[in-house]
């Protein structure tokens, strides 16, 4: 079949089961290459929070918080010819003072403007760079908190300044998180507004450095995204795009699966499956495995025949960025976190398939994903330490090797101790990006107190450091130190926004749409914790007491059911459950007892 594709592409072929390669797809020509959103863009109008004269004339503004935006003045009373000049900025150099020489990319702007009688509400004009990604009708905005104006008018005041802020419809109380932990409050504040105030390009973007869209940060911020907010077509939007604008990373064209499948569970809706499917079997990236199922990558050019579904002419590995944050990984052909997303990536390929009827397509994805998993749990593992290795013929075990594979599930039992106790013994050696899925990890296998401890710790290597720092959205890195070129506004740095919801607290869809939830909350050292949810279904709330006869609280909305799960000190053996006032026996698992199939409406469970 197919005799004069490049040797790999033969068997891919055979899996995607249709001449593809030898024609522009008519999908090509139907998915947009422009960014319009599906929904408008909103603008709030927001007050300063405080306004200090200096001196005369010379004004000091804070708006509370940053905001891609705009900036509105309204100067009623000026005199003909009168300059003022404005400072707009993210940072301050001292107290009510702008900082005009921000490190990295923080932003700052200085401009003179001479408003007129005739036109006394004014906009302050933004450089080109601001225009970029957005609609005409909105105009540029850029990331900013503070204001300086020198000139101003006599009567200038708090009613005179407006910040004109842009973001993707957001329903501001369709979550809501509160814990014992003050911090840990304030980390989830902080992470959940920058999903709504990163949104203002109407697509997940990395930052305002580059405003591009990448499949990595799409990952977290679509996770925080249904999270955080009732809207469902944002993150669809976002990775259709990446469908035709892939970006250059091999672990990041494997996440397109990933985040098809993720979209389908919060939604419920496989009609983005349907249009990208043959797109989505291609980022697989099978034309690039060996016959034991592992990818050899490092930068490859794509072939002709495959960049018709992914358009892009190189891919090379990444791991993390900056380079720095790799825990000293030895990177090489055979990538061990490349070959963890390959398989997660051919498992999800494989249920994307059986949801939409394609039986043999599904069959043939589980197939090469029990290849690749097992030759990753052969070839790439230290058999006598029971840790993976960085690569093929690597020695080195990197955090990296090791948080991948388990946060995918991809560990078999008899490895899983031994690299659940490394990844617990390690700080927090690698970026704000793959935080996401170290944390995953540890919250999934028995170490709550451990992704806690790393979220919320003093060092300068926490969201806690963030909120310590005074910022209102999170950084790209997790100090100016380990990125000087980082921006301040980068949403793939706001793991706890859904890590809170879907792993501290449990909430999570078995079923497309939450035709199924699992509520099973990991509490770790905390006190007590509540949250509401937003779900396909309806809210989701979840209240617990952390204490030995723990007690939980769950209300379950209409039209679906749930599977409760309730931590015990007794790791496996008979336990007994009140729930509702009545007593049930059920059987302790590694420390946690299931409830299956309770029913909609409110619902109290407490330990004996």
């Amino acid at each position: 079949m197919f005799p004069s594709l490049h040797p790999h592409l033969t068997d891919f072929a055979s899996v995607l089961g249709r001449s593809i390669f030898l024609m522009i797809l008519p999908l090509v020509q139907t998915i947009s290459a422009e960014t319009t959103p599906p929904r408008p863009l909103e603008v709030e109008q927001i007050k300063p929070v405080t306004v200090v004269e200096k001196e005369p004339g010379h004004l000091f503004v804070d708006f509370g918080r940053v905001a891609f935006a705009a900036l509105e003045l309204n100067v009623p009373q000026v005199q003909e010819g009168q300059k003022l000049t404005v400072f707009m900025g993210e940072a301050l150099s001292a107290p009510q003072t702008v900082n005009q020489k921000p490190p990295g990319s923080v932003r700052f702007l200085r401009t003179e403007i001479t408003p007129t009688p005739e036109k006394p509400v004014y906009r302050i004009p933004l450089p080109d760079r601001d225009q970029r990604l957005m609609p005409a009708s909105i105009g540029p905005v850029m990331p900013f908190r503070y204001v300086e104006i020198k000139g101003a008018p006599v009567g200038f005041n708090i009613n005179s300044i407006t910040q004109l802020a842009v973001h993707y419809p957001f329903e501001d109380n369709a979550a809501q998180f509160k814990s014992s932990d003050e911090k840990l409050n304030a980390i989830w504040e902080l992470c959940r507004y920058t999903i709504k105030a990163t949104s203002y390009c109407g697509i997940f973007v990395d930052g305002d450095r580059e405003r591009k869209p990448y499949e990595g940060d799409a990952y977290i911020n679509q996770l925080g995204w249904f999270s955080c907010t009732t809207d469902i077509t944002l993150p669809r939007h976002t990775w259709e795009y990446l469908i035709e604008h892939p970006t250059w990373p091999t672990d990041y064209i494997l996440l397109a699966p990933i985040l098809a499948w993720d979209d389908y569970l919060y939604t419920g809706n496989p009609e983005g499956l349907n249009t990208t499917y043959d797109q989505l079997k291609a980022r697989t990236l099978l034309f690039l495995s060996r016959p034991d199922g592992l990818l050899r990558t490092a930068v490859v050019p794509v072939p002709a025949e495959i960049q018709k579904l992914i358009p892009i002419a190189k891919i090379g590995d990444l791991v993390d960025w900056p380079t720095s944050e790799r825990d000293q990984y030895e990177m090489g052909p055979v990538n061990t976190v490349v070959n963890a997303f390959h398989c997660k990536a051919l498992r999800c390929m494989a249920q994307i398939a059986k949801a939409l009827n394609q039986s043999e397509d599904a069959a043939l994805f589980q197939a090469a994903a029990a290849k690749a998993t097992s030759s990753l749990n052969t070839v790439l593992i230290d058999a006598g330490r029971g840790l993976y290795v960085d690569g093929e013929g690597s020695r080195h075990s990197s955090l990296h090797a090791n948080m991948f594979p388990l946060a995918f599930g991809l560990v078999p039992p008899e490895k899983t101790k031994s690299v659940v106790d490394f990844l617990g013994g390690h700080d927090m050696v690698c970026s704000v990006y793959a935080a996401q899925f170290l944390l995953d990890a540890l919250f999934d296998y028995g170490k709550a107190d451990c992704a806690l401890a790393l979220m919320t710790t003093n060092g300068d290597r926490s969201w806690r450091h963030m909120v310590d720092q005074g910022t209102t959205l999170t950084y790209e890195a997790w100090d100016q130190k380990y990125k000087p070129n980082q921006d301040w506004n980068h949403a793939w740095g706001t793991a706890p926004a859904n890590l809170i919801p879907r792993k501290l607290m449990g909430i999570e869809p078995l079923e497309p749409g939450f035709g199924k939830i699992l509520i099973a909350p990991k509490p770790g050292s905390l006190k007590w914790a509540q949250i509401k949810v937003p779900t396909a279904k309806g809210p989701v709330s979840v209240r617990f007491e952390n204490r030995p006869e723990f007690l939980l609280q769950i209300e379950i909305p209409q039209k679906t059911t749930a599977r409760v799960g309730l931590p015990t000190q007794a790791t496996d053996g008979p336990v007994t459950v009140k729930v509702d006032g009545r007593s049930v026996k059920v059987t302790a698992k590694d420390g946690t007892v299931f409830l299956d199939n309770l029913e909609p409406g409110k619902h109290t469970c407490q330990l004996q």
